[in-house]
């Protein structure tokens, strides 16, 4: 999903967008908030959710996991600069294959929080489960 070429929705440009030659940035946090009044449909509206709430838990199903298999990933710290360097990776490579093939690729600040944020909301219902299941036990 993070690699796929995109085909931008007509109507539906981003605001914000920089260009730096072929590199497309949008480096405004909080973009789609501070944007919202530009949205001029529902399904506009749905799209900007969609792909908000896609970004948070974009990261999470493998943050999850990776806590059930690696012992030294089992802090909040650790978890969230994990979940940080990853998603600056995914941007980072979507840059490098924007250059390469012209995929229509932004590397977007938001993505790096929000994915990040994924990351934590994982790590916490790991410690949750992880409680849950210990408590079952010791009955």
């Amino acid at each position: 999903m993070c690699f796929l070429p995109q085909q931008p929705d007509p109507g539906m440009e981003t605001p914000g967008i920089q260009h730096f030659g072929r590199i497309v940035v949008l480096l405004i946090p909080l973009n789609s908030l501070m944007n919202l009044g530009q949205i001029t449909s529902v399904l506009q509206l749905i799209k900007v959710i969609f792909q908000n709430v896609a970004n948070i838990f974009l990261l999470s199903p493998l943050i999850f996991q990776l806590l059930w298999l690696w012992p030294w990933l089992k802090s909040r710290k650790r978890v969230l600069l994990f979940g940080f360097s990853m998603s600056l990776w995914i941007e980072c490579s979507q840059v490098l294959l924007d250059l390469l093939f012209d995929a229509n690729r932004v590397f977007e600040v938001d993505d790096l929080w929000t994915n990040t944020l994924g990351a934590y909301l994982a790590y916490l219902g790991f410690c949750y489960l992880k409680d849950r299941l210990s408590l079952s036990e010791n009955k």
